[in-house]
């Protein structure tokens, strides 16, 4: 997977640009965009902010919500100078569609904009897509200017063909198509086969934690804040899938690319992942669910009484993940969570691994107070039928992603049985 940056110049071409995003973030890449003052009035920077699910840039000092972070990285503190962070961040800069007066620019160094501010400070590949009259790609100006930057390392498409932007106008000027500038673009990172996307993919996620009522106040919860479900969902989301997240309980922001069914109490959150599992390739069962609730809830406010105990009867709550992978159909990839503390960890989940009936358990110390709940951090252990990974402490996207390449793994790997099971 790379992190493109794409500088989108004015132009009638400029709504390639657009299908270009969709078929690079479909196959798993991640997307900045940065626009002229000119391209946004052929294509306003909603349209590409809502396929990326990340801002767009058009001034130099213009605040960058994101602070120059890729949609599958976590921003940094501070907030960095905008046309330095996205190049530092990006494996390769495609400008597309770039004009005659951009590759101008581009040729003699000038950086009078974001986007040209951005390329001067590249250190990774810079791909060029023309687009233009067929006279003005034809001047000797131009076919000078072109030369310059492909002597200097930058890779500039040959344009197509074919009918132009004017009417009655026809010869070599076209943008090429969105499909040859990912080629393009893959080809310059040697990006295509370098990691597995989840394009067609349906995934389910649980995040969060249930709640369950004592009275119309009160509850039974734990400190499940989410981030960890919401991460490993955002994440399937840049790699191509499509992703439904039963939210148990969470104040998080929102990815746009992801659909949330929001829950209570472990019932509710049953129910919800009931509906949605037989449609579902990849579960990530993150949430923490309560193992007990009140036998039963008090209709209104319990008051304070002479004693000074308060004894309650619990009751189990059910057990969603054993219960849907009971009914797993051909082809479904399980994966469950399990939040310990201190020793044992490991072979607690290597045992959950075989009760559940899953093919992966993801095991953290929640006795740490650098990792687990309710922190941006993480540590994990992936216990498989074949064995274990370890994941080092990092941000919980990254914990995220590597979670998600196991799952690929295990969903093109011959079938394991855990040990004790058939």
């Amino acid at each position: 997977m790379a992190r493109i940056l794409l500088g989108v110049c004015g132009g009638i071409a400029a709504y390639k640009a657009l299908e270009f995003v969709r078929l690079a973030t479909g196959a798993g890449h991640a997307v900045r965009v940065v626009q002229t003052e000119d391209s946004q009035r052929f294509v306003g920077a909603a349209s590409f902010a809502a396929l990326t699910g990340a801002p767009v840039l058009v001034g130099e000092f213009e605040r960058d919500p994101a602070r120059g972070a890729f949609p599958d990285q976590s921003p940094p503190e501070h907030d960095p100078l905008s046309h330095l962070e996205l190049v530092a961040n990006a494996d390769v800069y495609l400008v597309a569609p770039a004009t005659a007066n951009t590759i101008a620019k581009l040729a003699h160094g000038l950086a009078d904009n974001l986007l040209t501010s951005a390329a001067l400070a590249a250190t990774c590949p810079l791909v060029i897509a023309p687009a233009m009259n067929n006279h003005m790609w034809e001047h000797a100006a131009t076919q000078a200017n072109v030369a310059l930057l492909r002597e200097r390392g930058a890779t500039v498409l040959e344009p197509g063909v074919g009918r132009l932007g004017s009417k009655g106008e026809w010869g070599a000027g076209r943008l090429p198509e969105p499909a040859d500038l990912l080629a393009a673009v893959e080809r310059a990172t040697a990006a295509a086969p370098a990691e597995p996307h989840l394009v067609g993919l349906r995934v389910l996620v649980t995040a969060g934690g249930t709640r369950e009522p004592l009275d119309s106040v009160r509850y039974l919860g734990n400190r499940s804040s989410g981030r960890m479900g919401f991460a490993l969902a955002s994440q399937a989301a840049a790699l191509g899938a499509e992703v439904t997240v039963v939210a148990a309980n969470v104040a998080l922001p929102r990815d746009p690319r992801v659909r949330y069914v929001d829950v209570e109490t472990a019932a509710e959150l049953q129910a919800a992942c009931d509906d949605a599992f037989d449609a579902t390739d990849l579960l990530l069962m993150a949430a923490a669910v309560v193992d007990f609730r009140p036998a039963r809830a008090h209709e209104g406010k319990m008051k304070k009484g002479a004693d000074d105990t308060l004894d309650l009867a619990l009751e189990k709550t059910p057990d969603v993940l054993a219960g849907l992978a009971a009914r797993r159909r051909e082809g479904q990839t399980l994966i469950g969570f399990a939040a310990e503390h201190g020793d044992g960890a490991l072979a607690y989940g290597r045992d959950k691994l075989v009760r559940k009936g899953v093919d992966a358990i993801v095991v953290n110390d929640i006795g740490r107070a650098d990792i687990g709940f309710d922190v941006d951090a993480n540590e994990v252990t992936i216990v498989t039928a074949a064995g274990e990974r370890h994941v080092p402490r990092a941000p919980k996207d990254e914990v995220a992603r590597a979670i998600l390449e196991e799952a690929v793994a295990l969903r093109s790997a011959p079938t394991v049985a855990p040990e004790g099971r058939a």
